[in-house]
């Protein structure tokens, strides 16, 4: 949040995805994340280009864990400054749908009984 907090801006919108304990009707035991980190990096920087311009983003951050991760635990992080509430929130929710479509993060769901990998989508 700090690295997307400014004085111009009257609102900081920061979203944090978290680790469900469920997904399929079955218990979640962990999530194993694996990037294409050069490419998800120039797609994010994409992203957050288009929304800016459609937004006004004055400052942004994001972050998104890789490796294993356990139910509750922080798996993204998105932090959107904009001169009002409104349009933080709007931009927010659209770099989280675009982060889901475009860029090359893996996820694999590993359950009691079995794992399962998800489409490049957060």
């Amino acid at each position: 949040m700090a690295a997307a907090t400014d004085t111009t801006a009257g609102a900081v919108n920061l979203f944090i995805g978290t680790v469900r304990d469920n997904a399929l009707s079955k218990k979640v035991v962990r999530l194993e994340y694996e990037a294409y980190e050069e490419m998800a990096i120039a797609e994010t920087q994409k992203i957050f280009e288009e929304a800016t311009s459609k937004w006004g983003i004055i400052r942004w951050a994001i972050a998104h864990r890789t490796g294993i991760l356990k139910p509750g635990e922080i798996a993204v992080a998105v932090a959107v400054a904009t001169k009002h509430r409104k349009e933080s929130f709007e931009a927010s929710q659209f770099i989280m749908n675009e982060l889901k479509e475009k860029v090359p993060i893996f996820k694999k769901e590993v359950f009691e009984d079995g794992e399962e990998w998800v489409s490049a989508k957060l």
